[in-house]
């Protein structure tokens, strides 16, 4: 690899320091190396990046921040089939792979074309209300669906590929993808899953029901979530959140459409630890 675009996350990086030695690296190297003219919201669409600056013939985007700006740069740049390479500069990150220590032997790899990609498929997911599409985006982790204002118990109803599945009574339900399998998911108790797996996981957030697993479905299904009616017949009043990010309000009777979505990110790896050793190598960090 010789040309490579940059995206910061400047709350991680405020002066830029850790940006500008990398971009002296790598052009020392005898890399070219862009970066993004404009720190500010690009639009509505897009959050971090605005694609139009990336230079043609980039071929590797690396990100400088944690997971959560690994997600919005997926998400920003998908359909580019630019892979990504996340540099860790937070804490706890299954994405981002590198963290500032290891950064310049990284980098070396990059430039001497020794690394692997690895492909995550991203879902799709569209907010209805009626037959008004109210959002509709892409995430790489997941899509939750909760309360609007303070968590309560909420009814929700799941459906796959048009046939009724299950219903809970609960705090909310996540829609992940196998690398969403280490994030919310997680937390809500679910499995953890391979990233390299093509499926969906169907978590319920604390379900005041015995039905409580976690389902597994397969990647081509098409999952769709509705809201129930509130206490004592009351509007209910929810959120959908894609990658913890962006929202989309929710009420009665709406629905979120989640299917697989037509790009995967692409995801650089320069160590050759499995699944299982990042895991274990990240957990013990915690």
């Amino acid at each position: 690899m010789k040309k490579f675009y940059i995206i910061t996350n400047r709350a991680k990086d405020p002066d830029l320091t850790f940006r500008t030695s990398i971009v002296h690296y790598l052009e020392a190297n005898g890399a070219a190396c862009a970066v993004r003219r404009s720190e500010e919201l690009v639009d509505e669409r897009h959050r971090n990046t605005d694609p139009s600056e990336i230079p043609e013939g980039t071929e590797c985007i690396i990100v400088l921040g944690g997971d959560g700006t690994l997600m919005r740069a997926a998400d920003d740049v998908q359909g580019l089939n630019i892979p990504l390479l996340g540099i860790n500069l937070g804490t706890l990150g299954y994405l981002a792979e590198i963290d500032r220590a290891s950064v310049f032997p990284a980098l070396d790899c990059l430039l001497q074309d020794k690394y692997k990609i690895e492909h995550r498929m991203m879902l799709h997911g569209v907010v209805y209300s009626g037959d008004q599409i109210i959002r509709e985006e892409t995430a790489l982790n997941d899509l939750f669906i909760g309360s609007a204002g303070a968590p309560h118990v909420m009814a929700i109803y799941n459906y796959v590929n048009g046939k009724y599945l299950n219903y809970y009574r609960g705090d909310g339900v996540i829609i992940s993808t196998p690398t969403g399998s280490t994030g919310y998911s997680l937390s809500a108790g679910g499995p953890l899953i391979s990233p390299d797996s093509e499926l969906f996981l169907i978590t319920p957030l604390a379900a005041h029901t015995l039905n409580t697993r976690s389902i597994i479905l397969p990647a081509d299904s098409e999952i769709t979530v509705k809201i129930g009616a509130g206490r004592d017949d009351t509007v209910e009043h929810a959120m959908a959140y894609f990658d913890g990010d962006t929202k989309a309000p929710m009420n009665t009777g709406d629905r979120a459409v989640i299917t697989r979505a037509d790009h995967d990110t692409l995801i650089v790896r320069i160590h050759d630890d499995s699944f299982l050793g990042t895991l274990r190598r990240k957990m013990n960090e915690v």
